[in-house]
């Protein structure tokens, strides 16, 4: 499994929007473990971990919980949790749609909690098995069939989880390659590398027949 991966794949793997991962990194409350460069031409990479916190985020809200709160949430982790580098990828957090509670091992925690019957809970442990599941099935190259001409071709498909797109390769011709933002873009790239090698090879019989 990959360390780090490029903002498209984020996207895709945890339903956050671009708009939103940029506003959430201006406002401070996740960053991208790496950057580089800066203005349009910057690049942002961020860690499975980045990615755990994102999807936490990402539940809160859905939960009802505002930005505002979750800020204030992770003000209070890193006070309380020095010693932890991302609070929302390392604590259990419980919340009734309103408030964000922290489950450590303190029974009192616990007691006091429940003493606010709680609607909905969610443990990392089943969301980050859904982030690695996601990222598998990224990672497996996809196989369609690709008509050029009269013939039928096997275009392998690999995802870029670092720069987002696909690199696009010809089972049958393996000097065909090609890239694309999409699947579809990759693809029509690769039937034009086929037949750039299709014609190469033509001319190539050619000249060997001539030259007999």
């Amino acid at each position: 499994m990959l360390s780090v991966f490029g903002s498209k794949v984020v996207k895709e793997i945890t339903g956050v929007s671009r708009m939103q991962l940029q506003h959430w990194e201006t406002i401070g409350l996740i960053r991208p473990s790496i950057r580089t460069g800066s203005g349009k031409g910057s690049r942002r990479q961020y860690s499975f971990q980045d990615l755990v916190q994102l999807k936490v985020a990402k539940r809160l809200r859905e939960e009802g919980i505002s930005l505002q709160k979750i800020r204030k949430t992770l003000t209070y982790l890193r006070k309380e949790f020095p010693d932890l580098e991302a609070p929302l990828s390392e604590l259990r957090l419980i919340s009734n749609g309103v408030d964000v509670f922290v489950v450590t091992g303190d029974p009192q925690v616990i007691f006091d909690a429940l003493k606010r019957q709680f609607v909905f809970s969610f443990a990392l442990g089943d969301l980050i098995t859904d982030l690695k599941v996601s990222i598998r099935n990224l990672e497996v190259p996809k196989k369609e069939k690709l008509h050029v001409g009269n013939n039928v071709f096997t275009a392998i498909l690999t995802p870029d989880l670092e720069d987002g797109g696909y690199t696009a390769t010809c089972e049958e011709i393996p000097a065909a390659i090609s890239q694309g933002e999409t699947i579809q873009e990759a693809l029509d790239n690769l039937a034009e590398a086929i037949d750039l090698c299709l014609e190469t090879e033509a001319q190539l019989r050619l000249r060997r027949a001539e030259a007999g």
